[in-house]
């Protein structure tokens, strides 16, 4: 079929990672109301206190690295069988490389990585958990957590947006479409896209049209969709 499956696109956030036990930022009892974000996650934090930076990103790889990818993060790799699917997440775990999945585009960055402090064009994979002050990229800068902060810019916003343009289902997971601009990706799909949320907040889809919301755990809402859209594509073709 190749080129000729359906697209489907996937936004995903926090919500699909804490259920593989990694702590969201925004809910209450998230990381949030535990750490000031101006102290660990702003470009004025790096500036005034880089180590306690190093310090916060190092434990939340250390957390990463020993979660593993649960029942939605499966599901969304089954679907690759019947449709071309694409996810933009707004996660800066690898949790969606290591299920399977094969096309991702992460919007704010990747832990498991580090960049140039001051060319942010130079990303380099991390072979350990942490970043310490000293560790220079080739340009002998020091090196920082690979990840888009407070008040930085997303630079893979249009790229994204490109990619949700032309899907044939849209299905945002684990966000309340409250985060932006990742939220504004829902704008960019098509009149005939079919749009799907699972999360478990409740919230008001009205302004939104042709949207579904599956309220519930995403490990649970997420395969029963992923059944139900392959099985309707199984029919249509």
């Amino acid at each position: 079929m190749g080129n000729n499956k359906p697209k489907l696109v996937v936004l995903s956030g926090a919500g699909i990672s804490a259920e593989s036990g990694l702590g969201t930022f925004r809910d209450k009892g998230g990381l949030w109301d535990q750490y000031d974000i101006n102290e660990v996650a702003t470009p004025e934090a790096w500036e005034k206190n880089p180590a306690l930076v190093l310090d916060f990103y190092n434990q939340r790889r250390k957390l990463v690295l020993e979660a593993v990818p649960n029942d939605a993060h499966f599901a969304l790799v089954e679907l690759e069988k019947s449709f071309d699917v694409h996810i933009v997440t707004q996660n800066i775990d690898d949790l969606h490389e290591r299920a399977g999945s094969t096309n991702i585009l992460h919007l704010h960055g990747e832990i498991l990585k580090a960049q140039c402090s001051i060319d942010e064009s130079e990303v380099v994979k991390l072979n350990g958990p942490d970043i310490k002050l000293g560790d220079v990229s080739k340009k002998g800068y020091q090196l920082r957590p690979h990840v888009v902060w407070f008040g930085e810019a997303v630079p893979k916003m249009f790229e994204a947006e490109k990619i949700v343009n032309d899907a044939d289902i849209f299905i945002v997971i684990g966000t309340s479409l409250n985060v932006y601009p990742a939220a504004n990706l829902i704008y960019a799909c098509k009149k005939t896209c079919k749009k799907y949320l699972v999360d478990l907040n409740e919230l008001s889809t009205v302004k939104f049209k042709n949207l579904i919301h599956l309220r519930g755990n995403a490990s649970e809402k997420v395969p029963e969709l992923a059944q139900k859209l392959i099985k309707e594509s199984n029919i249509t073709i």
